[in-house]
């Protein structure tokens, strides 16, 4: 964890986060805190993760998200060196419909 990061305000954020029941009370929280963008970029990312566990090549990835190669390697430099948070979400969510 990044030690960075951490602070008495991050953590309240991030109670805050987990006392939300479900994925409306998501969009009216993360709608009040952040623009549709930064949402869309979040949302974006965690696709990205998504598709690079699968081994989708960047050119994929790029065609099927529109995130940029910068992007995408930064999800894929965070999946193999960062913390373990995309693969500790994507193993808990359920299974895409295809």
């Amino acid at each position: 964890m990044n030690n960075k990061v951490r602070s008495e305000i991050t953590d309240r954020l991030f109670k805050a986060i987990l006392s939300l029941e479900n994925v409306d009370e998501c969009y009216k929280f993360f709608e009040d805190i952040c623009t549709i963008h930064e949402i869309q970029s979040l949302a974006q990312r965690l696709e990205v993760a998504e598709m690079l566990n699968e081994q989708k090549t960047y050119n994929e990835i790029c065609d099927k998200t529109g995130a940029s190669t910068a992007t995408i390697s930064r999800v894929n430099r965070a999946l193999h060196y960062g913390a373990d948070g995309y693969n500790l979400v994507i193993d808990r969510l359920p299974a895409k419909n295809l």
